[in-house]
């Protein structure tokens, strides 16, 4: 890569959302402002290769923009006005700006925009990733998914959907909509790995935390995924799958435990534990194994009761009977499943995954065709790699 051509990415990674956010506020049309802001960054190529990069590239970049809307929308209109685009001073830095990046998290949240949008959005608008790129993280057609998005962006302009945080009253589900969204970004990653995708769902939490200092949950997801990509370069190996507690801890990244231990601590002290919060203090004990060697089951139990108060699902109820069979043995877990069974369905992936590892445990015949319903459940390849592996070695010892 060039020096010009790192320098506009850099540009692009630390002021994209920012002058997004500031442009499309005063116009109130996100489309308009990120093909202003795309010529801008293409002419940088071009002219920054030429002349070479200004000594404020984020001032450049957003007079260029700024420019280039105000000759769009007077070739739309075809009248030459002053007024088509409101005064938008240029800024010293990108910082003397004011940060109106939440304001845009809040309008991809925006009840009116479609759910499974939210995080798309989200991701396109203030990170600037290609919708090709989103696409693929979503696993869905690139040509559906652009225009998804631009109809979007066309309601919240034809709408007006305020570019504000909206009141008491309603920040909560808004701001949860934002949460669940940078947690399916990362749920996405962890289950299909993407270039950069995990690093941009730490991203967008870490950012959340500075726009947002006061919501402990926000921390709690930062936490959380701090501590999920501190384990990515150990949790697949040789295209197999490794559990959490036999993964190799030299392998976990050090820098990102550090972080989630710092935004957990300062989400407790709130004392409003969450949903996030928990789940990070899950992890936490997890990785805790790095220091003590072994895994504290016991404690795990505690947080899982926890969990399964405050947000209930069928993932938390199948990993409670695992811990269960961790702390008094496989046929304690067998028992744990059964009861779950009725509330989850019998056919749950992880059920058949968990019944087939307490079974083979008990050298039990019946750990081969559970292991059998495990795999033809299981969709990530790493998995099925793994509990054949798992297999195998049932077979082998029976």
């Amino acid at each position: 890569m060039t020096d010009i051509a790192r320098a506009a990415e850099h540009a692009a990674r630390d002021s994209y959302g920012r002058l997004l956010a500031y442009l499309a506020a005063r116009t109130r049309d996100i489309g308009l402002a990120e093909d202003a802001l795309s010529d801008a960054f293409a002419k940088a190529l071009e002219v920054w290769a030429r002349d070479g990069v200004p000594n404020n590239p984020d001032a450049w970049l957003m007079t260029v923009a700024r420019n280039r809307m105000t000759d769009r929308q007077r070739h739309v209109a075809r009248f030459h006005t002053n007024d088509e685009v409101p005064d938008m001073p240029v800024p010293e830095t990108v910082q003397s700006l004011p940060d109106e990046r939440l304001e845009l998290l809040m309008v991809c949240a925006h009840p009116a925009i479609a759910r499974d949008l939210h995080t798309p959005l989200m991701l396109q608008t203030v990170l600037g990733i290609d919708a090709g790129q989103i696409a693929r993280l979503f696993m869905v057609s690139p040509a559906a998914l652009t225009k998804r998005l631009g109809r979007a962006k066309a309601k919240v302009r034809d709408a007006g959907i305020p570019f504000a945080i909206p009141g008491p009253e309603a920040l909560p589900d808004r701001a949860g909509a934002i949460l669940e969204a940078i947690y399916a970004a990362h749920t996405l990653d962890w289950v299909e790995p993407t270039d950069g995708g995990g690093e941009e769902a730490i991203y967008l939490a870490d950012l959340l935390v500075r726009l947002l200092p006061d919501f402990p949950e926000v921390m709690g997801l930062a936490a959380l995924i701090g501590f999920g990509h501190a384990r990515r370069d150990a949790r697949v190996v040789d295209d197999v799958l490794v559990p959490t507690d036999a993964q190799d801890v030299t392998l976990w990244d050090n820098s990102l435990r550090a972080y989630g231990d710092r935004m957990l601590a300062r989400a407790f002290a709130h004392h409003v534990p969450g949903r996030f919060q928990l789940e990070a203090a899950i992890q936490q004990v997890h990785m805790a194994r790095a220091d003590t060697g072994e895994t504290d089951w016991a404690a795990l139990n505690q947080l899982y009761h926890a969990l399964l108060r405050v947000a209930p699902s069928a993932g938390a109820l199948v990993a409670q009977a695992v811990v269960t069979g961790r702390l008094h043995g496989p046929a304690a877990g067998l028992k744990a499943l059964d009861a779950l069974a009725p509330q989850v369905g019998a056919d749950l992936q992880p059920i058949w995954a968990a019944r087939a590892d307490f079974l083979s445990q008990l050298n039990d015949a019946r750990a081969g065709p559970a292991y059998d319903q495990a795999i033809a459940r299981a969709t990530d390849v790493s998995l099925v790699r793994f509990l054949e592996k798992q297999r195998r070695r049932h077979l082998d010892r029976i």
